[in-house]
């Protein structure tokens, strides 16, 4: 997961169309700092790991649970207005979205399963609980399943068209055919494709990164579901988790540890 959170902290200060739309940029300044794509990302982890081999009804609850605690222990870190409702709510229930929030918490499910029917199945669960529109559960589905497909050993040739044939999202564009016109845009439709996109044309883990930045948009989110597959296919070097530690609190550190523990114990 430390792909998604990078992807997160880097991406931040250039959210909302803030950046130049180069790759060439300092990785981390000042105000390269965790959001709520950071928060969800661990919340939805820890519920999993808490989770493990229970029914849906048990991991929907404690998703539900796992993410209102977090959402609450910070309220600040740039909720959507829908979900902060969502969070706030005594009986939360889905409200029919397909913002990107539900692939952007999602890339725990990617690494934890060993399957992809089962990858896919508990990526839509995670979506349900609040964006179970069916471009909400998609979007989030296609994301565990590009990290599963990523860290399993598949080629960049074949995720691409697991993705096509699966998902039907357009991967046909390059990134410089995408950057001229892209915007902000807080959907599944219009930031999934585009952050595998990134993915499929960087060359290393924080090449990914930088693409990814370069095409502008919801960019924290962008890069923190590209930076999540990245991760599973190059692994991320170590000069950049030792600056991502650096900017995370410490519970929010001690989930990621637990995860780091659960999967090289896989």
């Amino acid at each position: 997961m430390y792909g998604a959170i990078i992807g997160d902290i880097v991406g931040a200060p250039y959210e909302f169309d803030r950046g130049d739309k180069t790759k060439d940029f300092p990785l981390f300044i000042e105000e390269s700092q965790f959001t709520d794509d950071s928060v969800m990302t661990l919340a939805v982890a820890e519920a999993l790991l808490d989770s493990a081999g229970a029914s849906k009804d048990v991991v929907e609850a404690n998703l539900i649970q796992s993410i209102q605690k977090w959402g609450k222990r910070y309220p600040n870190a740039g909720y959507g207005g829908m979900f902060s409702s969502w969070l706030r709510a005594k009986k939360p229930k889905p409200y029919g979205s397909f913002g990107n929030g539900s692939a952007m918490r999602v890339s725990s499910v990617g690494w934890l399963y060993k399957t992809m029917e089962e990858t896919r199945t508990v990526a839509g669960w995670t979506a349900e609980v609040s964006h179970n529109h069916p471009e909400g559960v998609k979007g989030a589905e296609a994301t565990a399943s590009v990290i599963f497909l990523a860290r399993t050993g598949a080629k960049k040739s074949e995720i691409k068209q697991y993705v096509i044939d699966e998902f039907h999202y357009d991967l046909s564009r390059t990134c410089d055919e995408i950057r001229p016109t892209y915007h902000h845009n807080e959907t599944c439709q219009k930031t999934v494709p585009e952050a595998i996109t990134a993915f499929l044309e960087g060359n290393d883990f924080e090449d990914v990164i930088r693409t990814a930045v370069s095409l502008g948009g919801d960019c924290d989110t962008l890069t923190c579901i590209s930076g999540s597959i990245a991760e599973a296919y190059y692994g991320v070097p170590d000069s950049i988790r030792t600056e991502c530690r650096r900017r995370l609190s410490d519970d929010l550190k001690s989930v990621l540890d637990r995860f780091w523990d659960e999967d090289r114990r896989r």
